[in-house]
């Protein structure tokens, strides 16, 4: 009787391939505690300023706080909106929502919205959505959300001028020329990388070409183009309204109109600094004019101390816990 002769392939050592999902679920399960560890980290970094608002917040009105509190969460749903108006598909209204909040805790760890972006690409493509659609959206948002912020200011200043006389400050020349060189110098930089750079030509083109056809797209739904662009006009709105509701709430002597044409001018001045959240250059150039408006400095500084406890700490912990429940679901 002849024996059976094992081949040596069989007893070889499995490939990687097969050894992988034991690594898939090491990095998952590190993608899940992560959010957690970052946040714990900014805490100790920034306790002083977290326990200063907290205290502030302790003493504030509690029925303006209740408002600031809706109009906080109004701001998830508005930009869930702008999320579904950029993308021809239809979303999952709830894990959209739940992935917008999430996102708001890591916006707020990286800096230029990369974190927000980088958990909603993550989502789209989870949802079945080509990456390069998926990226495009991504595009069109961070393009129409200045577009309509400045739309939305030249209606406020000329609705509302008088604040305008009392002698808001401006920035200098070398201010403007500084901004107006960083953008031309990434506009050149980005012309040389396609021109010079033949690999990145093929998915660039390719890039522009689904960018431009989903937006003519978009543009032939009214659903889709009120959710975009309606949602994007929303945005400074609802969150100059929670930047008025938090001041009235420590005795602001401030308008809400006053305090959304403050945030507009603030944030279209230095929105474009590359901070966490905006937090920082915004912050200080928000100060600046509502003291230029006829507020107090120190309750200026205290009203957008106590906006950013409530917008930003506040959910940070859970928007962290939803991060790694969605990253442990797979939804991200």
């Amino acid at each position: 009787m002849s024996q059976l002769r094992i081949e040596p392939a069989l007893t070889a050592p499995l490939p990687t391939a097969v050894r992988s999902p034991r690594a898939a679920r090491l990095v998952r399960r590190t993608l899940t505690v992560a959010p957690l560890l970052l946040i714990g980290g900014w805490a100790v970094a920034d306790w002083p300023s977290m326990r200063g608002g907290a205290a502030r917040l302790a003493a504030a009105d509690p029925g303006w706080l209740l408002a600031a509190t809706l109009f906080t969460c109004l701001g998830w749903v508005v930009a869930s909106l702008v999320r579904q108006g950029a993308l021809p598909e239809r979303l999952p209204p709830g894990l959209l929502l739940a992935s917008q909040f999430a996102a708001g805790a890591a916006n707020h760890v990286l800096p230029a919205s990369l974190g927000a972006h980088a958990v909603t690409l993550r989502f789209l493509t989870r949802q079945g959505v080509p990456p390069a659609r998926a990226t495009a959206s991504l595009a069109l948002y961070a393009l129409v959300r200045p577009v309509a912020k400045i739309l939305v200011l030249l209606v406020f200043l000329l609705a509302f001028p008088e604040p305008l006389r009392l002698g808001t400050p401006a920035p200098d020349t070398r201010t403007v020329a500084l901004g107006a060189g960083g953008v031309l110098a990434a506009l050149a930089t980005a012309v040389l990388l396609f021109v010079l750079v033949r690999p990145l030509r093929r998915p660039a083109v390719g890039f522009l070409r689904t960018a431009l056809t989903d937006a003519r797209l978009l543009h032939t739904r009214p659903s889709r183009v009120l959710a975009l662009w309606g949602g994007a006009a929303a945005t400074p709105l609802v969150q100059g309204s929670v930047i008025a509701t938090v001041g009235f709430s420590l005795g602001l002597p401030l308008t809400w109109a006053e305090v959304v044409l403050a945030l507009l001018l603030a944030s279209t001045a230095v929105g474009a600094v590359p901070a966490p959240g905006g937090i920082g250059p915004v912050d200080a150039a928000l100060v600046v004019t509502m003291a230029a408006f006829g507020a107090p400095v120190g309750l200026a500084t205290a009203t957008v101390i106590a906006y950013r406890v409530l917008t930003v700490w506040v959910p940070l912990l859970p928007g962290a816990l939803v991060l790694s429940a969605l990253v442990q679901r797979k939804v991200l």
